[in-house]
């Protein structure tokens, strides 16, 4: 496979296509506050999850919320890279933290789609790769890449880690995963998939201290971390696990999610309407991941995509949270990516705008609704 120049000259009409989505969901979302006098400022990176990143920015570790019922949510459940470079952007710039990680959200998106685009020209061809970009910023719930969210750093450095696996740059690819492992808990999605390359790659006789400097960086990120906080709540190597359980989280192969479904199919029409929904979703994510596999993607992105996906779909807590967590999946949009491509450019565009403002319009009413959890 020929070797192709990833300069931004080659890259940039696929930024200016994110960019162009990003920038139609925000405008939306302005629009949809002015009207419903909320603040798109707020939503986007003063609430939720967000909150609890620039705590820990501020502050360190060591908040915790005693719940009710006897549950504690503490901040150890969220790992440390965006705040630290939450840290890093407001302490010269004087932005709040929740300002400062929208910043990195831009920068880290812009990156995301610079990294899909790389994957998706050496796997078919430049405009699979733009319209690959273009998919990724149009996802329903793409709204969460412009929040003070740690999805767009995730996704940048696992699609980073992914190409560079692809292009047996080992110690490249080991500490993009490592920065992964650092962002959220799903980086063991990128490590799996990185060894799982340079198993194939040792196969086929490949021997170099560079892939086994690769294999032996990529998990530091996630080990350190969870071994930090085991060492911190005096519980071991499952001391993570505990924290999470603490909020609910948990993996049970989707059990809690089938009858979370099979409640709302249960109840009033609208929950019925609410729970068809979301079986013709986890339908659609599995048969373009059935497509990833008929289309022969390298096992690297199989792995790391079946990953993700099935520790999205199979969590026990946080259902609405579900389509956020599918996210970094972004090799589910390659299949469509190529269709795209095969098209005329016109046809191509028309249908990625028409899914963009769809994507937009409903960014803003999820955002001023329920929102991410």
């Amino acid at each position: 496979m020929p070797v192709k120049d990833l300069g931004f000259r080659r890259a940039a009409p696929a930024l200016a296509v994110f960019a162009a989505v990003r920038l139609l969901g925000l405008a939306v979302l302005a629009l949809w506050c002015a009207a419903a006098g909320s603040s798109p400022h707020t939503l986007l990176s003063a609430r939720w999850d967000s909150l609890w990143y620039a705590r820990i920015a501020a502050e360190g570790y060591g908040y915790e919320v005693l719940l009710p019922g006897g549950d504690v949510h503490s901040n150890l459940a969220f790992f440390p890279l965006l705040p630290w470079l939450e840290r890093l952007v407001a302490a010269p710039t004087g932005l709040s933290y929740g300002s400062a990680g929208l910043v990195v959200s831009v920068v880290a998106g812009l990156a995301a789609a610079w990294g899909i685009f790389a994957v998706a020209d050496f796997l078919y061809d430049r405009r699979a790769g733009i319209f690959a970009a273009g998919a990724w910023a149009a996802l329903p719930v793409g709204i969460v890449q412009s929040m003070a969210y740690s999805e767009a750093l995730f996704t940048a450095l696992a699609a980073w880690s992914l190409y560079a696996a692809l292009r047996a740059r080992w110690p490249a690819a080991g500490l993009l995963a490592a920065g992964a492992g650092l962002t959220r808990p799903v980086g063991a999605a990128v490590v799996a998939a990185l060894w799982v390359a340079a198993a194939l790659a040792w196969r086929r006789g490949e021997r170099s201290w560079r892939m086994a400097a690769g294999v032996a960086l990529a998990p530091l990120g996630a080990a350190a971390y969870v071994l930090w906080v085991g060492a911190r709540t005096g519980g071991g190597l499952l001391g993570y696990l505990d924290v999470q359980a603490g909020w609910g989280n948990g993996f049970d192969g989707g059990l809690a999610f089938a009858r979370f479904i099979g409640a709302r199919l249960a109840s009033s029409p609208a929950g019925a309407l609410a729970g068809a929904g979301l079986i013709a979703g986890v339908a659609l994510v599995l048969w373009l991941y059935g497509l990833c596999v008929r289309q022969r993607q390298p096992a690297s992105l199989l792995v790391y995509c079946g990953i993700v996906v099935a520790l999205a779909l199979c969590a026990s807590g946080y259902f609405g949270s579900k389509p956020r967590l599918l996210l970094p999946a972004f090799p589910l949009l390659l299949p469509p990516a190529v269709a795209l491509a095969r098209w005329r450019t016109g046809r191509a565009a028309g249908v990625l705008g028409a899914v963009a403002l769809a994507s937009a319009v409903y960014g803003a009413f999820w955002l001023n609704g329920s929102g991410p959890p």
